[in-house]
């Protein structure tokens, strides 16, 4: 038996059009997928994706096909499905590593991120450190060296939202009139990542989530702009693709307790009945 874990990601830090075309940087957090793959007959639970993951493994390595009716999936994740928390990609990305390790195989991360867009849009929480990944064909991948110690409150709505069917709405109008504003949010982050400054930080992701909001809403969301201000918490971030929030904050410097009631009131708490205290943490498979 192998076995491998992948972070999820509370939505994005940043998601929007740059360089020509749809970007993002991931929000990893210390929820996982962990993966198990054995030799042995298939486990009635697994998710489809994890076996379409095997066998492009097979093809890609040359093994015959037929292997993959050989090998056991079996799972466990903490990270709820169709919110905006990388729930998928932490599924095959786990289920990749767990395969290879099984089979003696190597696998990068380049190759594990090109392999996983053949499969579905892919979040940057494959990569070890922060990544502007273009999520569709795997092209851009630059990444950042530091890695913000920052607290999240999560805010986690009923609503699902299937990211294949976020994709296939026509976003392209909208995704182009937002560019400047994802300009901006591009610049502070770069500057935050030169000083490692959270509240750069925070505003960099405050404005990716307002260039947001035109394409996918967010109920109660100037609200929740509202409650960044008067707190003073570093800002906010969205699943651009889902409806998840979180706010970023420091738990020994900002007033937990007093953001937790303020949450806890109507209508915030209408719409996000379910608040988690996650921490922002490095990607990557384990």
């Amino acid at each position: 038996m192998a076995e491998a874990c992948c972070p999820a990601s509370c939505g994005e830090l940043l998601q929007g059009w740059l360089f020509g075309g749809e970007k993002l940087i991931s929000c990893p957090i210390n929820w996982f997928s962990c993966v198990a793959v054995s030799e042995g007959h298939a486990s009635a639970d697994e998710r489809p994706r994890m076996r379409q993951m095997v066998e492009l493994l097979l093809e890609h390595w040359n093994e015959p096909a037929e292997l993959s009716a050989c090998l056991r999936i079996e799972y466990q994740s903490t990270i709820p499905i169709a919110k905006g928390m990388a729930s998928s990609t932490a599924d095959i990305a786990a289920t990749a590593h767990a395969t290879a390790k099984l089979l003696g195989k190597s696998l990068n991360t380049t190759t594990l991120a090109q392999l996983c867009v053949k499969l579905e849009p892919t979040d940057s929480t494959v990569f070890e450190s922060l990544t502007l990944f273009d999520h569709l064909t795997a092209q851009t991948q630059i990444p950042f060296a530091w890695q913000p110690n920052i607290d999240i409150l999560l805010l986690e709505s009923r609503q699902t939202i299937l990211t294949e069917e976020y994709h296939r709405r026509d976003r392209h109008q909208l995704l182009l009139e937002s560019a400047p504003l994802l300009q901006q949010a591009w610049r502070q982050f770069r500057i935050a990542n030169k000083y490692h400054d959270n509240y750069r930080l925070g505003e960099a992701c405050t404005l990716s989530a307002i260039a947001s909001q035109p394409i996918l809403p967010k109920p109660r969301f100037y609200q929740l702009l509202d409650l960044v201000e008067q707190s003073g918490i570093y800002g906010l971030n969205v699943a651009h693709s889902g409806s998840v929030i979180g706010l970023l904050c420091n738990s020994h410097q900002h007033d937990m307790d007093n953001l937790r009631w303020r949450l806890g009131q109507k209508p915030i708490s209408d719409y996000y009945p379910q608040i988690h205290p996650v921490k922002m943490i490095t990607g990557g498979v384990r």
